[in-house]
């Protein structure tokens, strides 16, 4: 089992990052890796969502689908606060696929500012799958959380 953590603080909100992370539609436009990606079911209220993306990488071809519960940063007092996606493994080339992002607002949480975090857990079935995919994927998930901040930047500036 791999596991990758990374964090970051930038000038872009929660609401911002996870409005990002939550289009998957667009992962195609800005993640180089990325050979297609879409929206299979989403709960009319946004809570969850079935997605399918493509991994196109050194001439490796793979596509795995999640399902991603969202929550979405207010509390009950209506103050802004951590926005998150969990994703669950539906199917794929993974014996397990699991992760959680989170948005989480720096501060006092009135500025346009925030903590993302990435924990992703892996493992492949075989020894084979993870010889072939194990270190495509390790790229991918050690590059996954720098590929949002730039596109935050390309999407709301610099």
């Amino acid at each position: 089992m791999k596991s990758v953590h990374k964090s970051v603080l930038i000038w872009y909100s929660p609401q911002e990052m996870f409005s990002l992370v939550t289009d998957v539609a667009r992962y195609p436009q800005f993640l180089p890796w990325c050979d297609h990606a879409q929206v299979l079911e989403a709960a009319p209220d946004g809570a969850t969502m079935r997605a399918e993306v493509g991994i196109a990488f050194a001439g490796l071809h793979q596509s795995f689908e999640t399902l991603n519960t969202h929550k979405f940063g207010s509390d009950p007092m209506g103050e802004s606060g951590i926005f998150e996606v969990q994703l669950k493994l539906v199917k794929g080339p993974f014996s397990k696929l699991e992760g959680q992002w989170q948005f989480l607002p720096v501060g006092d949480g009135q500025s346009r500012a925030c903590k993302v975090v990435l924990d992703l857990h892996y493992g492949f079935d075989s020894a084979t799958l993870s010889a072939l995919i194990g270190p495509v994927f390790d790229k991918i998930a050690g590059s996954l959380v720098d590929a949002f901040v730039k596109r935050a930047e390309q999407v709301y500036g610099g």
